[in-house]
């Protein structure tokens, strides 16, 4: 009756053991580091591996270990002081022109886990600014604004093409959500119906003229604002990315909260008002064309100046070109830029639209310049970096440009996302702010720790002391919950905020109230004269529905909280709702797995430790009128009755312990 098939007891194991492994690297602590990475213009391997630690040696700073990870170089040390001073000399070596800086040199907390765990991909949990210290900010993007600028360009757009199909209008202007347009005669307007269905699929007619017979209006498709949206924040997202660099952090969160807010999380920086400015700051792109005279190429060997009228930009495979100082094109021009496949070539493209304005001047300058290399340039506080510098093959007319040629998929996606990152997409506003320093996060940690051991250890007492071995075996479970907790959450790498730690102290009581519910259901069964087996059968198979309801209404509230939570709300609820999931396991499956092995063997059980069981007398009786009957005790004789008279001892009488 109370026995696991073997496979059972196959899955404790295995779940154990999954658990040990991946909850261990949280034992082993953090060293502080320093972590060198590139600013995409700088190549890391291990030749720069060598020259830090050449670095480091010239400066008396020996780190405790050197270690090249692919993307990044990092450099270990016994505490934060060694730690600042080898950023400062790392740094000083590898950028000696702080305006133009090759490398982002950042100080870092690397674990302590031995290397068969990280050949594993067992991580430490990452933990929140609350418990590290930093700089917090919630950002609020404006997504009306990115579908108001995609319709203001769509309206500059059609002008253009309606002026060349010399389509005579009186208004064309976009109106809230829709383009809106005039015209003086019904051909013209038909004229603009043909150009918005051809070439803009985005947009859908309205049904109704808004200004007379001879006027339309055109709104975006609902799936068109949604993508308009998604890129807004990707853009917004990825232009936060390149500018944290700048301010030194190795792990930045961020990431994409809700339809329309962005969480940045900035540990180590105490800086606040540099780090709003680097946050809120503008880059452009610059259009110009490539000088490739032999002065220019005299230049770029080193064998002459730079000609008059003409700069040397970096270009992202590390070298250079010499570039005409006249601005063609800006950022302002450019609405969009998506990757893709080159039509007649199959191969990873990049497609750009420009405005207007912007596709007239497009138009001319490759009319005139066929043959030679137009260079778009990325400006970040007055540092210029070239993205691409395509050769211009024919007259590109239209305001849509194609920029292919041995490029792979990712780099074509990244080009698009720089492209589009030149700046913001849309507006934002920092509507949440927090600044955690160093020292109160360690106290959290401390606070927070404690808070949960002596919540457990006060768990365990009293379960001892109430329900005796079958205490002892709710507490190991509860102790179980905690391990599987630990360890999905590092499985996940998932983000440990001081929110997340009262959380892990409400999953306790929530996986105890489940055993607390088994065990009572286990005495209310002998208390109504059940067998100790099935006492223990129906205890767990009855209880498990009350358990179930309780813990999947729980589970509906913490889901809530998860999807329209923000901040500290949010982390409380991702492990509160992880908690549920492992206490619910922990608390049935385990706990009975356990109590199988102890008594389902056993054919003729007498007795379980389970505590006290209650039970009214069965008889009535003078004086108090109940007879206290004690699991492993007799009855007490009942008043007015001689001691030597006592009833038959019935099957619920048998002992109990």
């Amino acid at each position: 009756m109370n026995r696991y098939p073997w496979w059972k007891y196959l899955i404790m194991a295995v779940v154990l053991v999954v658990g040990a492994v991946y909850a261990l690297p949280n034992l082993y602590g953090e060293s502080p580091a320093v972590q060198i990475s590139s600013t995409g213009s700088a190549r890391i391997d291990g030749a720069l591996l060598a020259r830090g630690e050449q670095i480091l040696d010239a400066a008396g700073l020996k780190p405790d270990s050197a270690e090249f990870g692919g993307a990044t170089v990092n450099y270990r040390f016994s505490n934060t002081t060694v730690q600042l001073k080898a950023r400062d000399v790392l740094a000083k070596a590898l950028d000696p022109d702080p305006n133009n800086p090759r490398y982002v040199v950042a100080v870092n907390l690397l674990s302590r886990s031995p290397a068969w765990l990280t050949a594993l991909n067992a991580h430490p949990m990452f933990l929140g600014l609350d418990l590290r210290g930093g700089v917090h900010f919630l950002l609020q993007v404006d997504m009306q604004a990115a579908v108001d600028k995609k319709l203001d360009s769509i309206a500059g757009e059609l002008r253009s093409s309606l002026r060349d199909k010399d389509a005579r209008y009186t208004k064309l202007e976009r109106q809230g959500n829709a383009v809106v347009g005039v015209f003086v005669d019904q051909a013209a307007l038909q004229t603009a119906r043909d150009l918005i269905s051809t070439q803009y699929p985005d947009l859908q007619l309205a049904p109704t003229p808004p200004a007379g017979p001879n006027s339309f209006s055109a709104s975006l498709l609902p799936a068109s604002v949604s993508r308009i949206e998604d890129y807004a924040i990707k853009q917004n997202i990825t232009t936060l990315h390149n500018r944290i660099n700048e301010l030194g952090v190795a792990e930045p969160i961020i990431q994409q909260q809700g339809r329309d807010r962005v969480v940045v999380d900035l540990a180590g920086i105490q800086d606040v008002a540099r780090a709003k400015d680097i946050l809120g700051r503008t880059a452009t792109l610059e259009v110009r064309m490539v000088d490739d005279s032999p002065a220019a190429q005299a230049a770029l060997a080193g064998q002459g100046a730079v000609p008059p009228g003409d700069q040397e930009f970096p270009d992202r495979s590390g070298g250079k070109l010499v570039v005409k100082r006249e601005v063609l094109l800006s950022g302002d021009n450019l609405t969009d830029a998506q990757p893709g496949f080159d039509q007649q070539t199959n191969e990873p493209a990049v497609f750009l639209t420009l405005d207007s304005k912007g596709a007239r001047i497009f138009q001319d300058v490759t009319r005139e310049n066929v043959g030679k290399r137009m260079a778009m340039i990325l400006f970040d506080r007055n540092r210029g970096e070239i993205v691409t510098a395509p050769v211009i093959r024919s007259e590109i007319a239209g305001g849509r440009v194609q920029i292919s040629g041995s490029m792979t998929v990712q780099e074509a996606n990244d080009t698009a996302l720089l492209l589009r990152a030149g700046a913001l997409a849309a507006p934002m506003q920092i509507i949440e702010e927090r600044t955690v320093g160093p020292s109160l996060g360690q106290q959290n940690i401390s606070q927070g720790f404690h808070s949960v051991a002596w919540g457990f250890l006060a768990i365990v007492v009293f379960m001892s002391i109430y329900y005796m071995f079958f205490g002892l075996v709710s507490s190991l479970g509860l102790a179980v919950n905690l391990l599987l907790l630990v360890a999905v959450l590092s499985m996940l790498q998932a983000t440990l905020t001081l929110p997340g730690i009262a959380a892990m102290a409400l999953a306790l009581g929530m996986a105890i109230d489940s055993n607390v519910l088994i065990n009572e259901r286990i005495r209310e069964e002998l208390r109504n004269g059940a067998s100790p087996q099935n006492a223990i059968f129906h205890g767990y198979e009855r209880a498990w529905a009350t358990i179930f309801d309780s813990n999947v209404t729980t589970l509906i509230a913490g889901v809530a909280l998860l999807i329209f939570g923000s901040g500290a709300v949010r982390g409380f609820a991702i492990v509160h709702v992880l908690g549920i999931l492992t206490s619910m396991f922990s608390a049935v499956f385990f706990s009975r797995g356990i109590i199988n092995v102890w008594y389902g063997r056993r054919r003729r059980l007498q007795s379980i430790s389970i505590g006290q069981v209650w039970k009214p007398a069965a008889a009535a009786a003078t004086g108090s009128g109940k007879v206290a009957i004690k699991a492993g005790g007799a009855a007490t004789p009942e008043a007015g009755k001689p001691a030597g008279s006592t009833a038959r001892p019935g099957r619920a009488q048998r002992k109990l312990h």
